[in-house]
């Protein structure tokens, strides 16, 4: 078994002072919990498949030790998450692909074109060592640069009732200068449906095509560092009221709001006679993004779960 060392300099650089003091206190609380890390460390080395996973991303030790995920989530919490997640996974989707997406790799689950100013927009599954304190895998809508416009980070983990539900752990859009006018011409490019929207929609597309049952949200209390308070750092945008505008629902825990697996679309009769062809249009692109979506995810997964 490695040592808590051994396993900190394959997360920390050393030769940065913030990564050394990061490495320091990374060790320390590793002997602090010494049980707890064994068990975790056990559980990938005692699979060949998980082993490699947490070779291409060892980051899957580091996140148990500290306050990742949602507020005030415990070491064993992290833990079982954790390992929720990556038997889901197994159980689920080609070992290959799992893996390549914990090598820094992407699936691609739908492209749309924008024209001469952005080219194109696509969708992709990934995780990134940045997103690490929110989740285990990402969609993010991408430019061809590959600057995210909207990304939404999650896990996904047995609720409660034993249920196999997505956890979302922060949504985040784009960071870049010119982002409002950025989101403001590819919202006119997706006939005025709003990128973080597109995001989300996409998302619950991602859960019923991996049969979950669920999707739970963190809300302003349940982000992970509880700092969207601070002036310095300050949400752009308030998770709370977002999930109650798409359809979501108060848990009992304050800390997370349930979502619906399928957004609620308005009849033709409730929609205004001027706005009937916008709509029309949106709806069509919605359903493409579905279909895509699923053609694209249920070619990677295991024969019995397609």
């Amino acid at each position: 078994m490695q040592s808590f060392v051994e396993l900190g300099k394959k997360i920390y650089n050393l030769e940065n002072m913030r990564e050394a003091h990061r490495f320091a206190v990374f060790v320390t609380r590793c002997a602090f919990n010494a049980r707890k890390m064994r068990n975790i460390i056990k559980f990938f080395n005692d699979n060949e498949f998980f082993k490699k996973i947490a070779e291409n991303f060892p980051y899957v030790y580091e996140q148990p030790t500290r306050a990742f995920f949602y507020h005030r989530s415990t070491f064993e919490e992290r833990i079982k998450l954790i390992e929720d997640h990556m038997k889901f996974l197994k159980a689920t989707i080609k070992p290959e692909i799992i893996l390549d997406l914990y090598s820094d790799k992407s699936l691609k689950l739908w492209k749309m074109e924008l024209g001469e100013e952005f080219q194109s927009m696509e969708l992709v599954l990934r995780i990134e060592p940045g997103q690490r304190k929110e989740g285990l895998l990402a969609l993010m809508l991408l430019l061809p640069d590959g600057e995210p416009i909207y990304q939404i980070i999650f896990w996904i983990a047995r609720d409660k009732l034993g249920d196999w539900s997505m956890w979302i752990g922060a949504m985040q859009g784009p960071n870049m200068d010119d982002a409002k006018e950025v989101v403001k011409k590819i919202t006119k490019k997706c006939h005025s449906y709003r990128t973080k929207n597109l995001i989300l929609y996409a998302t619950q597309a991602v859960a019923r095509t991996l049969d979950l049952r669920k999707i739970y949200a963190v809300t302003n209390e349940g982000y992970y560092a509880n700092n969207h308070v601070r002036s310095d750092r300050k949400l752009k945008t308030s998770f709370s009221d977002f999930w109650i505008e798409v359809g979501g629902s108060h848990t009992d825990d304050p800390r997370f709001d349930s979502l619906p697996l399928n957004e609620t679309r308005k009849s033709e009769e409730e929609i205004p006679t001027r706005k009937r062809a916008v709509y029309r249009r949106r709806f069509a692109l919605l359903d493409e993004i579905d279909s895509s979506i699923e053609k694209n995810l249920n070619s990677v997964l295991l024969d019995n779960n397609s």
